[in-house]
């Protein structure tokens, strides 16, 4: 049990097999209209021919506003679907697993020509424009709009789905009281402000098999003395993760312009307290380039890590790290004599 890095896992019908994990991370390589690129084809199935064990496609706009840019990729239309299968069928081809980040950029949006929208009309900075606050009807649209990508992730095949709630987004906006000043009955007490959360949940389980698992990213700490701790955010997952949160994926900050002290594992400690005060399974990460570091995560009960740059400097570190930890796991056939 020592070397756990390429010990399978399994969430519902889904089993990985391995604990790697490539986290969503927009490549800024769609087309204005969001559809899929070559180069995204490319980008995902190398990540899967290096063995990584679960391949998450970066946030996906579930409307043309809810982008961070014009450059990001779409699901809101049934055009996007053929794309993005393209995807997943070269990432299957190659014996990897992927999900797909359904997103909604909120105040963030960098949408040409678009006005963004949030909770409560407070701009992120003077570089950001001011955001509508949404309307009681808007909020229930926008809900559906999550289904509705939620169903095209399952026509277009992918295997699991993630709701980015985190990164001060629109669905984070609402849970973090520095940008939810809302007083009805989405803004106020944790209740309040996890419901946009928990209507999301409750309309996607609606629409996607019953075997097909979620996992949520989190932002477990908002870096301001009235802002998330990993404390709140695990006390708001525990009031919804009854409606199908299988993992959830812990991140931090990006809510307000604070910067964290970054180092080597620095949110792992805020990963295990939600682990020990939800019972979820949960992904951790936040610059890990070392199989070693990998393990110690293991070993303190982390599930499943994350290592996005080095992802993107070294798609084949799966490989890698299993020959410095002299741990014998399956080679593409056409690379075996690099072995």
């Amino acid at each position: 049990m020592v070397y756990m890095l390429f010990t399978p896992i399994s969430f519902k019908n889904l089993t990985l097999k391995n604990r790697i994990v490539m986290p969503p991370m927009c490549m800024y390589s769609a087309a204005d209209d969001g559809m899929v690129t070559d180069w995204h084809v490319i980008h995902y199935a190398t990540r899967a021919v290096g063995q990584v064990g679960l391949i998450i496609v970066e946030a996906t706009g579930i409307e043309p506003r809810g982008r961070i840019s014009n450059q990001d990729l779409g699901i809101w239309d049934d055009a996007h679907i053929p794309g993005l299968k393209r995807v997943v069928n070269q990432v299957h081809a190659q014996g990897g697993k992927i999900g797909i980040q359904l997103a909604h950029a909120g105040r963030k949006s960098g949408v040409v020509n678009s006005t963004p929208v949030a909770p409560s009309a407070i701009a992120f900075s003077e570089e950001y424009a001011l955001p509508k606050a949404l309307s009681l009807q808007e909020i229930k649209e926008v809900v559906q709009k999550f289904a509705q990508g939620a169903k095209r992730a399952v026509a277009a095949g992918f295997d699991i789905l993630e709701i980015h709630a985190a990164h001060g987004y629109l669905i984070n906006e609402f849970l973090s009281p520095l940008t939810n000043t809302r007083t009805d009955e989405y803004g106020g007490s944790l209740e309040k402000r996890v419901r946009f959360l928990e209507e999301v949940l409750l309309a996607v389980k609606q629409v996607i098999p019953r075997e097909m698992p979620i996992t949520v990213r989190v932002s477990a700490d908002d870096y301001h003395p009235e802002g998330n701790t990993p404390e709140l955010v695990a006390a708001m997952l525990n009031l919804v993760k009854h409606h199908g949160i299988d993992v959830v994926n812990v991140s931090s900050g990006a809510v307000i312009s604070a910067m964290p002290r970054a180092y080597a594992g620095y949110q792992v400690a805020m990963a295990l307290t939600i682990k020990e005060k939800t019972q979820l399974p949960v992904l951790a990460g936040g610059l890990i380039t070392e199989p070693a570091q990998v393990l110690q995560m293991l070993k303190a009960g982390i599930d499943l890590v994350y290592t996005g740059r080095e992802l993107l400097r070294n798609p084949y570190w799966p490989l890698q790290a299993a020959h410095v930890l002299q741990e014998e796991i399956q080679w593409p056939e056409a690379y075996v004599r690099a072995k």
